[in-house]
């Protein structure tokens, strides 16, 4: 079984283009799954089943999603191999953008949207900076200039990633898609001792911890400061 995890920031249209995606698979004849990683709610279960695709979903709640992924992943794996997928898509949203849900020889997959701002393809970090395949989605509702100046922007910071062009809800660039995950991927049945490609956020403090309370004393664990003398 193939597995391709799929990221981006929220509202990017990664269901839309995975669903796409998986439509082109389908009239290939390959049976495609997929997993939704969120934290307090989602309804993309839901489209997915009305795809005719079959769905789990995990909430991380208070958690952080990426350790919440990691934690869950080996699970994963195992349902798609028990409902034998030929590829199983794990799906989940960057929230801090510090996080990078990809796995060293697995295809990793950001979709970013025309739409989030010249300047995001910077901010996002290691889940833009260190996939395979960036997809750009919500092209048809900016102009051609806006389009390669957005698609330079990501070169800019991931220039190794292969860049294309997908609608999500034409299904424009989704069989292109389809096939380049077809090509060179590897047959994964076990994820025991492979490793993250970029470590999981730092952050160990009272906060994460429950703590509400404000104020110097009851900050505990990892805590950083804002070096207030040094900005003008």
């Amino acid at each position: 079984m193939n597995l391709i995890t799929f990221s981006g920031p929220p509202s990017s249209g990664k269901t839309s283009v995975i669903i796409k995606m998986a439509a082109q698979l389908a009239l290939k004849g390959l049976k495609v799954g997929a997993v939704k990683f969120d934290c307090l709610h989602t309804d993309d279960d839901l489209a997915y089943e009305r795809a005719g695709i079959p769905v789990k979903k995990g909430l991380s709640g208070a958690l952080c999603p990426d350790h919440y992924f990691v934690s869950n992943i080996e699970a994963v794996l195992d349902w798609g191999l028990n409902q034998k997928f030929d590829i199983l898509v794990s799906e989940s949203a960057g929230l801090c953008n510090r996080c990078s849900p990809y796995i060293k020889e697995i295809t990793a997959v950001c979709v970013i949207d025309n739409l989030s701002g010249i300047n995001t393809p910077r901010k996002i970090g290691p889940m833009l900076r260190m996939a395979d395949v960036v997809v750009i989605t919500k092209g048809d509702i900016v102009s051609q200039a806006e389009r390669e100046v957005f698609a330079a922007r990501v070169h800019a910071v991931n220039p190794a990633a292969i860049v294309m062009h997908v609608n999500g809800l034409t299904g424009q660039g989704s069989y292109e898609l389809a096939g380049l995950m077809q090509v060179g991927q590897k047959q994964v049945d076990s994820l025991k001792g492979s490793r993250l490609r970029f470590s999981m956020p730092s952050a160990l403090c009272s906060y994460c911890l429950g703590e509400t309370r404000i104020g110097a004393s009851y900050q505990m664990g990892n805590v950083r400061k804002i070096n207030m003398e040094e900005q003008p």
